[in-house]
């Protein structure tokens, strides 16, 4: 279990940053669909609110698998101790 606490604190982090990434990138194109920015939706602003909530889900879903492992971490720690 103790090599992989390196790996599971590695993907943690990456999969945090990734989350933040999609969150980022979601809401500027989300809110460029409803403000008219895009030609190719600009009579559709619901399509906006739907790529706003795709992403929203995504970001929470990538950060929860983040979170895991990092209880992961915790419970490999604890269970070293004992």
């Amino acid at each position: 279990m103790r090599e992989h606490l390196g790996f599971l604190r590695t993907s943690s982090a990456v999969v945090k940053v990734a989350a933040w990434i999609f969150l980022f990138l979601g809401v500027i194109g989300g809110l460029a669909i409803i403000l008219g920015s895009v030609p190719a939706y600009a009579g559709d602003r619901w399509m906006g609110i739907i790529v706003l909530a795709i992403y929203a889900f995504l970001f929470f879903f990538l950060f929860l698998i983040a979170k895991i492992a990092d209880l992961l971490i915790k419970i490999i720690n604890e269970i070293k101790k004992e």
